[in-house]
């Protein structure tokens, strides 16, 4: 079996992380045992970080109908719930855009969702 010298297979590897570490503070961006441990700690980070903008925009979103529907007369869950019975279909997205955007058209759809939007129930005393 034939000797395998690892020089340039290693210094690409060595190369490739550094490259990525770029930025970092004190030894972490220049010595590659340490800047190696930064580079995965970041990359769990941002897999997390990419799952967390997904519930944050949605939160988001959500806070932004619910502001823009208590101007009509309406809570969030009622808007939604009249928007599904009338047959409107739009994301939530697409509805916080509206609401920030084009508030005559939004508040077209809360008169549509009020119509349809089943009445809160009262406890009768």
């Amino acid at each position: 079996m034939s000797r395998v010298k690892r020089g340039v297979t290693k210094s690409a590897r060595h190369k490739k992380v550094l490259k990525q570490a770029k930025g970092y503070r004190g030894r972490r961006k220049n010595t590659f045992r340490i800047a190696n441990q930064a580079v995965e700690k970041a990359g769990q980070y941002a897999y997390i970080g990419r799952k967390l903008k997904k519930r944050q925009y949605r939160a988001l979103w959500i806070q932004r109908i619910n502001a823009a529907t208590r101007a009509h007369g309406l809570t969030y869950g009622r808007f939604m719930d009249g928007l599904k019975k009338s047959g409107i279909d739009l994301d939530r997205k697409v509805l916080a855009d509206m609401a920030m955007n084009e508030p005559e058209a939004f508040a077209a759809l809360a008169e549509q969702a009020k119509k349809n939007a089943s009445q809160p129930h009262t406890v009768d005393a």
